[in-house]
């Protein structure tokens, strides 16, 4: 007598049998369920605390999105490292400094980075980070800066279109002399020396990132001077120069 065919056998092309496409269903599933919730969890770790938020191996420095402004500037205290230890620290100005002014108010604690912005009544222009060189002269260093940031925003105007390619040129044209556009700087300095710093006229806050963190592990955000009540997208309806 003929035996019926087993349901679980392999057909005759070598599919996987019904119950072998059972188990890869399920293991999909299993797969797909793990992947979402790893991701739910590093959000959840992500946006939880004050402190500098850990994203793909980068360390913020600056309000988070939509924080208010009081609550950030309270915990910055906080964050300044032990006496005698350094640490790079975010300097955020109450309004933008000429190169020049930026070097004299960074004194002893030469700046590492700098963060430009051309600011433009109620029009939204970009934030552009120039690293700087150990060893030159910071004057020196910042105004070199300044022209590679004018021609980043040159490098923009060519390929955008429309608003953003006028606000691009604004910003070049700005760039192209000495303008005060420095917004922040990232110094590396001792707890005195950034204390001191934040008590400088002219410095809106100083957050230090832990000790040890290098440069290229931060991810700058900083504090604009006309946010003043929370770190919301300032406005962009005005006119382009």
């Amino acid at each position: 007598m003929t035996e019926p065919p087993d349901p679980d056998s392999h057909d005759e092309g070598g599919l996987l049998t019904r119950r072998g496409r059972r188990w890869l269903i399920v293991v999909c599933v299993l797969g797909v369920l793990v992947a979402v919730g790893y991701a739910a969890a590093q959000a959840r770790s992500s946006s939880a605390g004050r402190g500098p938020a850990v994203a793909q191996g980068q360390v913020r420095l600056g309000p988070d999105p939509g924080e208010a402004v009081p609550d950030y500037l309270a915990q910055l205290p906080a964050t300044l490292p032990a006496p005698g230890e350094r640490a790079p620290a975010l300097v955020q100005l109450d309004r933008e400094l000429t190169t020049d002014a930026a070097a004299a108010l960074a004194g002893s604690a030469s700046p590492a980075e700098v963060v430009f912005r051309v600011p433009i009544p109620r029009v939204q222009t970009a934030l552009r980070f120039e690293i700087l060189p150990a060893a030159a002269p910071v004057a020196a260093a910042l105004d070199t800066a300044r022209q590679r940031a004018g021609h980043a925003a040159e490098a923009d105007a060519s390929r955008l279109t429309d608003r953003p390619a006028a606000v691009a040129r604004a910003e070049a044209a700005a760039y192209a002399g000495p303008c005060a556009c420095v917004v922040a700087l990232v110094v590396s300095a001792d707890r005195a020396g950034l204390e001191a710093l934040a008590g400088t006229p002219g410095v809106r806050a100083v957050e230090a990132a832990p000790v040890g963190v290098t440069l290229p592990e931060l991810a700058l955000s900083p504090l604009l001077p006309e946010q003043t009540t929370a770190a919301t997208p300032l406005p962009d309806d005005g006119p382009v120069p």
